[in-house]
């Protein structure tokens, strides 16, 4: 992912999976977030759920460059269980997602190479669990035309990969349609040359 491009991947759901590692649970979950609100909330949720536990470790990515990321070790050693949690959302390349790791402890330590691969492998399961997909940054764009040119504009539309969010009629159609950012202007383009000039068309900043 770089400043660059409109689209980044993430998960559509929820998505988990529990590993035993000498007596130890590690049940992981990874969870779609857009923001840093919705990360604490599922957190809470998570510490009501599991109030026994012994640690909630997690680490989350947001925005897409995925610059914006915490990690916790939430009691563990320093940087044995947020970080390798946040390498497996790295080297998946996703954001916009939040992987919570829950330990109920054996008894028995596993030492940090031991922690370091027990929770970077549980986050690592809940992820090749979870259906990725792939989100464009979009803008609006307002298009007003003659009502003979639905057709014409709506095809344009559709070809361009955009989504109508907002429709009026008077004497014009109005609408207003999302495109990806990329295609903002070629789509600007198609709509001039189809419909020959008579389309009004207005990009809001």
């Amino acid at each position: 992912m770089s400043a660059e491009t409109d689209e980044f991947r993430t998960i559509r759901g929820p998505s988990g999976a529990e590993t035993k590692v000498l007596g130890s649970r590690f049940i992981a979950g990874a969870y779609p977030i857009a923001d840093e609100e919705a990360a604490e909330s599922r957190l809470r949720s998570l510490r009501e759920e599991y109030h026994d536990a012994t640690h909630h470790c997690h680490a989350y990515r947001l925005g897409i460059d995925g610059k914006r990321f915490r990690t916790s070790d939430d009691g563990e050693p320093a940087g044995t269980a947020g970080r390798p949690i946040l390498a497996a959302i790295e080297k998946a390349a996703l954001t916009d997602v939040l992987v919570v790791v829950t330990r109920y402890f054996g008894g028995t330590k596993l030492g940090v190479g031991g922690l370091l691969r027990a929770y970077g492998g549980a986050a690592d399961a809940a992820l090749a669990a979870a259906a990725i997909i792939t989100k464009y940054i979009t803008r609006s764009v307002d298009i007003t035309f003659p009502h003979p040119l639905v057709g014409v504009v709506m095809h344009a539309i559709e070809t361009s990969g955009g989504a109508v969010c907002d429709t009026r009629y008077d004497d014009l159609v109005h609408l207003r349609v999302e495109i990806r950012t990329s295609r903002v202007d070629e789509f600007c383009g198609i709509l001039r040359e189809r419909t020959g000039g008579k389309a009004g068309i207005d990009v809001p900043e």
